[in-house]
């Protein structure tokens, strides 16, 4: 009996390291979603300030933001730099994305080894629950016509 008690202790440390080693995989991924979200709005805005100048003449001075410091420069000397920067972006957002095809498809693996099902029945109905009772907040009416 006495050794029982260990074994039971052991298979909830188990438990416990499995589900925190799973947590820590998910939040990998979480950060790689935002960082791969937050460079392809980069990416974006790269692409807008490349549309803006381009048809500008060559010879005309822009600014740009370099380490903080804003420089004077003309914009052949700026839309070259701009379209490097957006293509090395680019480049780093197809790596993020094939590091995070390769973080899900661990993940599922690893659900799979240890039979892991996230629980999201119980925890819905429970928030359709209040989620009705709270639907109508944040509603504004008017006053009725007839006034």
């Amino acid at each position: 009996m006495a050794g029982q008690p260990s074994g039971a202790d052991k298979e909830v440390i188990n438990e416990q390291m499995v589900a925190n080693m799973y947590a820590n995989m998910r939040s990998e991924m979480n950060q790689l979603y935002s960082k791969i979200t937050e460079l392809e709005m980069e990416v974006s805005e790269h692409s807008l300030v490349i549309g803006a100048i381009e048809p500008l003449d060559p010879s005309r001075r822009c600014y740009r933001m370099i380490g903080g410091v804003l420089v004077e420069r003309t914009i052949k000397e700026v839309l070259p730099a701009v379209q490097r920067n957006k293509e090395g972006l680019e480049e780093v957002v197809a790596r993020m994305k094939e590091a995070l095809e390769k973080k899900k498809k661990e993940i599922t693996e690893f659900e799979l080894k240890y039979k892991i099902r996230i629980r999201k029945a119980d925890s819905d109905t429970q928030e359709e629950g209040s989620m009705k009772e709270g639907s109508a907040q944040g509603v504004l009416v008017g006053p009725a016509s007839g006034q």
